[in-house]
C-alpha cells in the first residue's frame, strides 16, 4: 500500500482517494489482514471535531477517513486543497463492498463475513435481507440492533457475540460521533474483525426504510436538501453547516495573513 496522502480539513486529516481507490484500500485490508476503521465525516462532524478536539483524534486514528458530505468537498476547494474523487459516500461504499466480497475468498477458501450492528430493531435483519436480494453471495455472520448501552455488561455482550460470530466486516451504524467513540474503545477487543465500518444510518438505506435522493440531487450537492425536505426535523442539526462554511473561510483568511 502507497504512503497516505492526506488532506487536512480544520484538524480532519481525510485521505486524498478516488472512489475506487477507497473501495480498495478496504479490499486490501481484507486481504493482508490488517485491521481498518473506516470514518466517513461530513462538515456537522468535522464541526464537532474543531469545538472537541478529543473527537479529531477519535476520527483521525482511522485507517481511512473519506469525505461523505458535499460541505467537506467545498471546504476543500475553498482551502485550495480539492478532493481527487470528489465526495465519496460510505453508503456507496458499503454497496461496492458487497459486490467484491462475493468474489473474494480467504486463504482457506472459505468467505469473509459480514455483520450489521445499529438501528432500531429489526431494521439490520431487514438490510441484510435486502443486501442478499441483490448480492446473493455476501455471506453473514449475524446481526444486531443498536439499541444497547454503549458501555459496560451491554457492550461486553455485543463484543462476545461479534467475537462468537467470527464476523471480518463489522458495520457500525450507530449515528456519529457515538459509532467512532465505540469503534475506538472495542476495536481490540474484537481481534477477529479486520474492517470497521462507521456509517450512520446506512442500514436504514439498505433496507429500504430511507430513500436515497434522486440522482440529480447527489449531482447537483443537495442531497442534504432531499433529507431536509423528507426529514425537516434534521434542521436544527444541519444549522452546523453555515458555521462550518464561515469558520472555514475564517480559517483561510487567518491562514493568508499569517
Amino acid at each position: 500500500m502507497t504512503e497516505r496522502q492526506r488532506i487536512n480539513i480544520r484538524g480532519v486529516n481525510f485521505d486524498a482517494v478516488t472512489f475506487d481507490e477507497a473501495v480498495g484500500r478496504l479490499t486490501d485490508a481484507l486481504r493482508t489482514g490488517v485491521q481498518t476503521a473506516l470514518y466517513t465525516p461530513n462538515s456537522e462532524i468535522v464541526q464537532a471535531c474543531v469545538e472537541d478536539p478529543s473527537l479529531a483524534e477519535i476520527v483521525n486514528s482511522a485507517e481511512l477517513i473519506t469525505p461523505d458530505g458535499i460541505g467537506v468537498v467545498k471546504a476543500g476547494r475553498i482551502l485550495g486543497t480539492p478532493f481527487p474523487g470528489g465526495r465519496v459516500a460510505g453508503f456507496d461504499l458499503g454497496r461496492a463492498l458487497f459486490s467484491k466480497l462475493g468474489e473474494m475468498r480467504k486463504p482457506d477458501g472459505t468467505p469473509y463475513t459480514v455483520y450489521f450492528l445499529g438501528g432500531k430493531p429489526g431494521v439490520a435483519e431487514a438490510a441484510q435481507a435486502k443486501i442478499l436480494e441483490e448480492f446473493p453471495d455476501v455471506c453473514f455472520a449475524g446481526c444486531g440492533d443498536g439499541y444497547f448501552k454503549k458501555t459496560g455488561e451491554e457492550t461486553e455482550a455485543v463484543i462476545r457475540r461479534v467475537n462468537e460470530s467470527g464476523a471480518d466486516v463489522l458495520f457500525v451504524c450507530l449515528g456519529a460521533p457515538t459509532q467512532e467513540k465505540w469503534i475506538w474503545e472495542n476495536r481490540a477487543k474484537l481481534p477477529g474483525v479486520t474492517l470497521f465500518l462507521g456509517l450512520g444510518g446506512s442500514l436504514d438505506g439498505y433496507a429500504g426504510i430511507v430513500k436515497r435522493a434522486p440522482k440529480i440531487f447527489i449531482r447537483l450537492g443537495l442531497e442534504w436538501f432531499y433529507r431536509l425536505c423528507k426529514e425537516p426535523w434534521r434542521i436544527k442539526r444541519m444549522m452546523k453547516l453555515p458555521v462550518f462554511y464561515f469558520g472555514t473561510w475564517k480559517y483561510k483568511l487567518t491562514r493568508m495573513k499569517n
